[in-house]
């Protein structure tokens, strides 16, 4: 016979893991980043069913999924090829923001905000940069 403590110990796992299953950040993580658009049914249908089961852990998916943006969306082209991102770097291997402003707004037909607090930015390595074919500056 089981004890009442392993029981519940599977029925609180299995319904942590049922919520994390409905996280869009975890079903679409090319979305996250994204700012805003149109919600997602399905991420949204998935989240609240979270909070109608679980009612904390399904708030937090939601809020997850709002402050990473993988609720929205896509929205048609949301890349660009990274030849044509070259002529944003200049000579020093620095990024000129306005030149890449530019780009983005030429290629994806979408004004993007480089200045918003919510955009995540990463910064590459060597090898990263080698495989675009740049030479990091000294």
């Amino acid at each position: 016979m089981r004890s009442p403590s392993r029981i519940l110990a599977a029925l609180l796992a299995s319904s942590l893991l049922a919520q994390l299953a409905g996280c869009g950040t975890l079903f679409y993580p090319e979305r996250r980043g994204q700012l805003n658009g149109q919600i997602d049914p399905a991420v949204a249908a998935l989240n609240a069913v979270g909070i109608l089961f679980y009612v904390v852990p399904g708030l937090i998916a939601f809020a997850i999924d709002f402050a990473t943006g993988a609720i929205y969306l896509p929205e048609g082209r949301y890349s660009v090829a990274p030849e044509r991102l070259r002529d944003a770097i200049g000579a020093d291997g620095r990024i000129d923001r306005a030149q890449l402003h530019a780009i983005l707004q030429e290629q994806l037909a979408r004004d993007l905000p480089l200045d918003d607090p919510r955009l995540i930015q990463q910064a590459g390595g060597i090898e990263q940069l080698a495989a675009y074919g740049l030479r990091p500056a000294a």
